[in-house]
């Protein structure tokens, strides 16, 4: 009898779904999605990620300037690189949405090449909706004083609720 529940159970695993373990799922509240040209999913979006699953993505702390912010604060998070090794991602733009459904296009380079931070935390303490959270994509402008100019500002998107891979 077990031989053939293991058989029908062989049997059926061409037909489950290509997300059914490359990720966990999440246990909390999907804060982000990354969809779109990836190898690891696990749900039908695309990989859905909590806040305990980004932080343990490895990341980044960094004190700086922003445009956005008064005086210099310390923003943290998982290095987006790293979340989209994570997920597999293959392609030449993120197409990165906010809450808002504000949206923005940046070249996957900027996340390969620079230090770029998917930050969680400011100055300690979780991002919050009110305070551009609960994730905000921070250029190193702390390491690249160069970067400190409108086309990077427009590329840091907060807010963010998803992230679509794209060629």
């Amino acid at each position: 009898m077990k031989s053939l529940i293991l058989a029908a159970l062989l049997a059926l695993a061409p037909a489950l779904p290509a997300y059914a373990s490359a990720i966990d799922a999440p246990k909390g509240k999907v804060i982000l999605t990354v969809a779109g040209n990836i190898q690891h999913k696990n749900s039908e979006s695309g990989a859905e990620f909590d806040l305990s699953m980004l932080e343990q993505i490895p990341g980044r702390n960094a004190a700086m300037q922003t445009p956005w912010t008064e005086g210099e604060v310390a923003f943290g998070g998982p290095l987006l690189r790293n979340i989209l090794d994570r997920v597999g991602a293959s392609g030449k733009t993120l197409h990165i949405i906010a809450l808002n459904d504000y949206a923005a296009d940046i070249p996957i380079e900027d996340a390969r090449k620079l230090d770029t931070i998917l930050a969680l935390k400011m100055d300690g303490k979780p991002l919050s909706v009110r305070d551009k959270g609960p994730l905000f994509l921070i250029y190193p402008f702390d390491k690249n004083p160069e970067l400190y100019n409108e086309k990077y500002f427009s590329r840091s998107v907060w807010q963010i609720k998803k992230i679509e891979i794209r060629d």
